[in-house]
């Protein structure tokens, strides 16, 4: 379906299910990750349904090591639906490794959570980053999204905090 500039494009309903109880400390999670989905569907056509799912680290480890064989916990994972309904497809985050990485890279971690329920989302529609000219089209969108969000550039190198 082609979309022209004037028509609103139909935003994806978001259904979030809370696993684990380690996401109590940060409250605005699930609301950063939907506003986050429908920042990125306001920029690519995607209507349906999108559940996501905030896990911890050991759910996230059995669902990479189930369904792509890889037994270790990831930040995101996106696992798209048939083309032919209305589930776009399901999105799950790790808790753990979310917090480490966003403390590792000196980032709010909404901030950090947000980058990766776009990056997520974008894997749902296709887009992928296996090659160069892939992760330039898909790294650009996740910026235009997040500057959307008053979130800064997640790919830019910043300067040392002691510098």
């Amino acid at each position: 379906m082609t979309w022209s500039p004037r028509e609103r494009r139909p935003a994806p309903q978001v259904e979030i299910e809370t696993a684990s109880p380690l996401w109590e400390a940060e409250p605005g999670a699930g609301e950063a990750v939907r506003e986050a989905l429908l920042a990125a569907a306001a920029q690519v056509p995607a209507a349906g349904e999108v559940s996501v799912l905030l896990a911890d680290d050991a759910a996230v480890q059995h669902l990479n090591a189930k369904w792509r064989g890889i037994d270790k916990a990831t930040n995101v994972l996106s696992f798209p639906a048939a083309k032919d309904g209305a589930l776009l497809g399901d999105i799950a985050f790790a808790f753990e490794t979310v917090r480490r990485e966003a403390e590792t890279e000196d980032k709010p971690f909404l901030h950090h959570l947000s980058h990766l329920a776009v990056h997520g989302f974008l894997h749902l529609l296709g887009y992928d980053h296996l090659t160069d000219s892939q992760a330039e089209a898909m790294e650009n969108i996740e910026r235009r999204v997040l500057a959307q969000l008053e979130i800064p550039d997640p790919y830019r190198v910043n300067e040392p905090r002691n510098a």
